[in-house]
């Protein structure tokens, strides 16, 4: 399985983006999706997730600004970013896990995809 990240680019404070990731392959529907940030110089945080059955969860930083959505029939999710900050700058990755054999879990990275946002 791999996971094909898409939509970042450059955009001014207060505009918009939407981000896309895509699983190739053969993934269960069940378990996180997710989308994560590594800012420069920092460390991968993670920004939005959503479960198998739509719960969601944000990073505070991000609440009331960005929308993490999924379509299991497509193997996709989307993170809706609006009202965007500079300090939301980063490389985003796409994350999906889902449960495996026996007691295993499997866990998936996208490539990442860059969004600069302008003061």
């Amino acid at each position: 399985v791999q996971l094909q990240a898409s939509g970042g680019g450059l955009v001014q404070a207060g505009g918009s983006l939407r981000l896309s990731c895509v699983a190739s392959g053969s993934i269960a529907s069940g378990g996180y999706r997710a989308w994560y940030r590594q800012a420069p110089g920092k460390q991968r945080g993670l920004v939005a997730r959503i479960t198998g059955g739509g719960g969601t969860d944000y990073a505070g930083s991000v609440k009331g600004r960005f929308t993490i959505s999924r379509d299991n029939a497509k193997n996709s999710w989307y993170l809706q970013m609006n009202s965007l900050k500079p300090e939301d700058t980063g490389v985003y990755y796409c994350y999906a896990d889902h449960p495996g054999p026996g007691s295993s879990w499997l866990t998936y990275w996208g490539q990442g995809t860059l969004v600069t946002v302008s003061s």
